[in-house]
């Protein structure tokens, strides 16, 4: 995976309570086995419409969000079934970080565990955040390593992240890669029983 220590992106502002992984990727795009290619299918029944056209009313259609990276949304983001695909179709269509007061739990999890940055914030600095990229191109960044947030007009914002996860992130590693750091002892054991 890829690092994630300071990130400077623009914003996409979705706000909406209870986005549920059906909504992120929708059920009949799940039958893929790779990890990519889910990104096109991102929010896909909000996104377009019946005529597979743009829809102009989306949050995320908006000129605004035009390569946003970063992703700013409301309370319970990720709700509904545990589908290991919605990470994988924000990360597919560029989000490397997500903004919320706050996240389902296992939504949460499957983000760090895909090199997505979940953060929670309090309810105040979220709405000032969408307030900001409501109506404009908003970039914000997003520094890991001292775990705040900045823009270029003085908002901040710290923000709380369990250190086993920040490792992971700052050093791009998933838990294959974290279990292959002990590679060599793996082997010693191995020789030593014969396997």
């Amino acid at each position: 995976m890829e690092p994630i220590i300071k990130h400077t992106g623009n914003t996409g502002v979705l706000p909406r309570v209870n986005v549920d992984t059906d909504q992120i990727i929708p059920k009949q795009f799940l039958k893929r086995v790779e990890r990519t290619g889910f990104g096109q299918f991102l929010f896909f029944d909000w996104r377009f419409l019946a005529n597979g056209k743009d829809n102009p009313d989306f949050e995320l259609n908006q000129s605004q969000a035009k390569d946003a990276s970063i992703l700013i949304s409301d309370h319970n983001f990720g709700c509904g079934s545990s589908r290991e695909h919605a990470p994988w179709a924000l990360q597919d269509y560029g989000f490397r970080v997500i903004i919320a007061p706050s996240f389902a739990d296992i939504f949460y999890n499957n983000c760090f565990k895909n090199g997505i940055l979940p953060i929670r914030l309090d309810e105040e600095q979220v709405y000032k955040l969408m307030e900001n990229g409501k109506d404009e191109v908003y970039e914000v960044t997003v520094d890991l390593q001292n775990q705040n947030i900045t823009d270029e007009n003085g908002f901040e914002a710290s923000f709380e992240i369990d250190p086993y996860w920040k490792e992971m992130l700052l050093k791009g590693w998933d838990e294959i890669s974290l279990t292959l750091q002990y590679e060599d002892k793996i082997d010693q054991y191995e020789e030593k029983m014969n396997v």
